[in-house]
């Protein structure tokens, strides 16, 4: 063995102990020394490489479990009561799910329960991409009691946060930094999509458009390898009925696009609708003065209600929405107590609308009332119904060859893109799952349709709206968000001179001529900020000493124009400085001065920044 040979290894080995150590904070498993061991004998790449079949794997698995889960308590509540039993159970298990949850929450989680992919993108943007452990498993569990009891909400959102910190926890148990933590981040949640859907490019188009917005990134290989895995998975192990799969279409035909135009209008209308219902729903139970068990259980029974009179509004809707799309909508009828009336095709299209209507206040009730779920699979059952009842209208109306299973189809896109805001996941998830690649074109008319008529109302997501504003998360704005990565408690100078404003003019000079800075901070006997004294100041008279005893502090010192406080944003800063034209100013904490921010400190850590994520 050569001595570079030698002093490789030895350098490896000594990595691998330091790696070790580091991570041995608590007690490793086999696997996670096998692991930290593997990577200090392959290079970066292959290791990321290896991270993303893992993470895609473990965030597969983690989506399938829960899909099966929810759907043996669906079978087991649906296929063995008989109508009148399952009245019983529509009016009881909502309830039951949403309390329960609620009860998890607050005894099991401690009261944590910030939720949702919006919780995601504020960890990427505010804490090193550092998801808790705890999300690991508590999205599941939380989950599978609010849908798989009747919460009218969806799985994949909590999927796609599990994943996420998957993906997170893996990378900070070997050490990755904050963009190798990103990628694995967004790989786990690329995973739970790809096996809730069995959709690869889905869940890859969903990170790009929602999670990795405003990060910029050139390696996606382990994106791609953690969307294949969780695909591959889910299809072994999932059958037929849990999949969300749609076999049957029409073939597209360029004659029916004006079908897909007004469908357009109409999923776009019906998004808006949608999340304003959503933010009305939040906004009441917000500012509900009641405990949180109490609105669990006003929520629940609001939900129970809606279910025992609109079944389709129970669970996630998925199996309405292949009922639709074969034609069988007498049967989803007669679930229901509108099975006594005389059917007729104008009387579904009022129950029909109804579910519509009903649908975007049961899926808010049960998320912003205690249970855990998101907003894909509610748009996409919307989105079918909308197909279905434009084309039940347009029949009604005498118009031929209504491309009904297609609308229906086309149709989920189209809600999905403008609730989402994420045109290019609607596409691909509908275009994959319905192995309808040939529809490709009134997917695209639909969606963007949909989504720029959202687009109109609001030019980000209304769920990100508030969040964005605030400077919490990533926008397509590159600059500001490398301006969220940098923090005014670390961009302070403390290193600093500071004097009582009672000080003689001799201890001001003194001060002068030992210390090193331009700028010294006048203080009072509390420690609160007086003004400061600039050397540009004082320079015409330090030299004169017969005028010493005729000036003072208060004298020479001056008002700073601005003051900037420890809780400002860097964001507000800069604007500060360009506001007063000034290259430094002081900064106070309750009015008591802590130090210094300059200017060109802000621009030197943001152009270390520019290089390091560009």
């Amino acid at each position: 063995m050569s001595k570079y040979s030698r002093l490789r290894h030895l350098h490896d080995f000594l990595k691998f102990q330091r790696d070790f150590k580091a991570t041995s904070v608590r007690r490793l498993r086999s696997y996670e020394i096998i692991l930290l061991w593997v990577r200090n004998y392959i290079s970066h790449s292959h290791f990321l490489i290896l991270s993303g079949i893992l993470v895609g794997c473990t965030a597969g698995l983690a989506g399938v479990a829960l899909k099966m889960l929810v759907h043996y308590i669906h079978t087991v509540i649906t296929s063995k009561f008989q109508f009148e039993q399952q009245i019983f159970f529509y009016l009881v298990f909502p309830l039951l799910g949403i309390v329960l949850t609620t009860l998890v929450v607050l005894y099991i989680y401690r009261g944590n329960d910030r939720k949702g992919i919006p919780a995601i993108l504020y960890e990427i943007a505010q804490n090193s991409s550092m998801v808790s452990p705890v999300k690991m498993y508590s999205q599941i569990v939380q989950s599978a009691i609010t849908v798989g009891l009747g919460g009218s909400a969806g799985l994949e959102s909590p999927i796609a946060v599990t994943g996420s910190a998957i993906g997170s926890n893996f990378a900070r148990t070997y050490k990755l930094d904050y963009k190798d933590r990103t990628l694995l981040l967004a790989a786990g949640a690329t995973a739970g999509i790809a096996s809730a859907f069995n959709a690869p490019i889905a869940g890859m188009m969903f990170a790009f458009e929602i999670l990795l917005t405003g990060v910029v990134f050139t390696d996606f290989i382990p994106l791609v390898l953690a969307a294949v895995c969780g695909s591959l998975i889910s299809r072994i192990i999932l059958n037929e009925e849990a999949l969300f799969q749609f076999q049957l279409r029409h073939a597209f035909n360029y004659r029916n696009i004006p079908f897909y135009l007004l469908l357009g209008i109409l999923c776009g209308l019906y998004a808006r609708y949608f999340v304003v219902v959503s933010q009305w729903v939040e906004h009441q139970f917000k500012h509900m003065k009641r405990s949180r068990l109490q609105k669990a259980l006003i929520a629940g029974v609001l939900l129970s209600v809606m279910c025992v009179l609109f079944p389709p509004l129970f669970g996630e809707g998925y199996s309405t929405i292949k009922g639709l799309a074969t034609g069988q909508i007498e049967s989803i009828v007669a679930l229901s107590f509108f099975k006594y009336f005389t059917f007729h095709e104008w009387f579904i299209l009022l129950f029909l609308g109804l579910v519509c209507l009903l649908k975007a206040f049961a899926t808010s009730i049960t998320i912003y009332g205690g249970g855990n779920g998101g907003n894909f699979a509610p748009a996409l059952f919307a989105g079918g119904t909308v197909g279905y009842f434009m084309a039940l209208l347009c029949t009604q109306l005498g118009i031929p060859n209504v491309p009904t299973t297609n609308l229906v189809i086309v149709g989920m896109a189209g809600v999905m893109s403008g609730v989402l805001y994420a045109p290019l996941t609607a596409i691909f998830l509908i275009a994959e799952s319905s192995t309808g690649y040939d529809l490709f074109i009134p997917l695209m008319i639909v969606s963007v349709i949909s989504f720029l008529i959202a687009k109109r109302f609001s030019a980000i997501s209304p769920d990100l709206k508030q969040l964005a504003a605030d400077g919490k998360i990533f926008t397509r704005e590159h600059d500001q968000n490398l301006l969220l990565l940098l923090h005014t408690a670390d961009l302070i100078d403390k290193d600093i001179q500071e004097i009582d404003i009672h000080a003689s003019f001799h201890e001001l000079i003194e001060l002068v001529r030992t210390g090193k800075k331009n700028f010294i901070a006048v203080i009072n006997k509390d420690h609160l900020l007086e003004g400061i004294v600039r050397l540009d100041d004082i320079r015409p008279v330090m030299f004169n000493k017969d005028r010493y005893h005729e000036l003072s502090i208060q004298s020479v010192m001056t008002t700073p124009p601005v003051l900037i406080d420890l809780n400002d944003e860097v964001r507000e800063i800069i604007k500060k400085f360009d506001e007063t034209n000034t290259w430094n100013l002081p900064v106070v904490e309750n009015g008591r001065f802590v130090g210094y921010i300059s200017k060109s400190g802000i621009l030197n850590r943001y152009r270390q920044l520019l290089k390091a994520y560009s």
